[in-house]
């Protein structure tokens, strides 16, 4: 049986799920994209090649070895989009929670089905069905949870909205111990610099006491401001709007001074070198066309 552990971002990574680009399926049509970004490369031509991806995924892949990190990868699926992993389910403390998302999606949800069984039968959650919500959008931060969200009456017709206020409830009633704090984000389905598809999108905890974060993800500024105020200015590292559209708060911490970054994020890196980590670059830029990037892309099954 697996031992889940997450209580935060940034604690000593052992176990992780990384998804898979093999058997990737065509260029999809622009109806069935599930964000703006990958509608934008579609109609430009430049949607990613499944063979750029699997590189992408192994550069990862091998900075997870480096560390004795343990990888698990979901089964392929042909022609299955299966690359990000922290959409169809994510683990906070011992518990894994299967994300309720689009149902076009099932089928990424049974690929991780061996691991899912390894888990204890009273830790797997299944949420009611009114509950939406995606890995992407659910942050434990030691006694908190952050969770992005919108509760717009358009809901119903944005694709990018993900996780609702029935989630963020049904969390708060599961793990009652912990502060469940909840950000209202900004949604676009057809401009993907005027969209937070996920929290992780304009939002991540890094280090023990430092963030990345872009203000124009969230639509309430004294949430944005709660923020900035909990971390601390000066622990913060404030990214642009080109800088969020590239995904430069979706990195990934190994440990609390190890970060796996994408190579062209110059500023950033540059900045988080000058903290004091250590930045593992990797080529992530294709698959960010698809609108996610590391944090997407992984699951943490035990951190210590």
């Amino acid at each position: 049986m697996l031992k889940l552990n997450v209580n935060n971002e940034t604690s000593r990574l052992r176990t992780v799920v990384l998804g898979t680009a093999k058997s990737n399926g065509p260029t999809p049509k622009v109806e069935d994209c599930y964000d703006p970004k990958s509608i934008e490369h579609v109609l430009t031509a430049t949607y990613p090649k499944e063979e750029d991806m699997i590189l992408e995924l192994d550069a990862v892949a091998s900075v997870f070895e480096k560390y004795d990190v343990t990888i698990l990868r979901p089964k392929v699926i042909e022609n299955c989009n299966q690359i990000f992993s922290r959409d169809i389910a994510f683990v906070i403390e011992n518990k894994m929670l299967r994300a309720n998302i689009l149902p076009n999606r099932e089928e990424e949800v049974e690929a991780i089905g061996y691991i899912w069984n390894q888990v204890e039968e009273e830790n797997r959650i299944i949420l009611p069905e009114e509950c939406h919500v995606e890995g992407g959008d659910v942050m434990p931060w030691n006694d908190y949870i952050f969770i992005g969200t919108y509760s717009g009456i358009d809901y119903p017709d944005l694709i990018t909205a993900r996780t609702n206020m029935d989630a963020v409830i049904a969390i708060q009633e599961l793990f009652p111990h912990k502060i469940v704090k909840s950000f209202e984000l900004r949604k676009s389905n057809t401009n993907a610099k005027e969209n937070a598809l996920h929290l992780d999108c304009c939002f991540q905890p890094i280090g023990k006491d430092k963030a990345i974060i872009h203000k124009n993800g969230f639509l309430v500024e004294k949430e944005y401001q709660w923020l900035v105020d909990f971390f601390g200015k000066e622990n913060i590292f404030e990214i642009d709007k080109d800088e969020m559209y590239q995904m430069n708060s979706n990195i990934f911490s190994i440990s609390e001074d190890v970060i796996i970054s994408e190579k062209n994020f110059t500023r950033l890196n540059t900045w988080l070198r000058k903290q004091g980590f250590k930045v593992e670059e990797v080529p992530y830029a294709e698959i960010s066309k698809q609108g996610g990037l590391l944090r997407c892309s992984t699951m943490p099954l035990i951190r210590d």
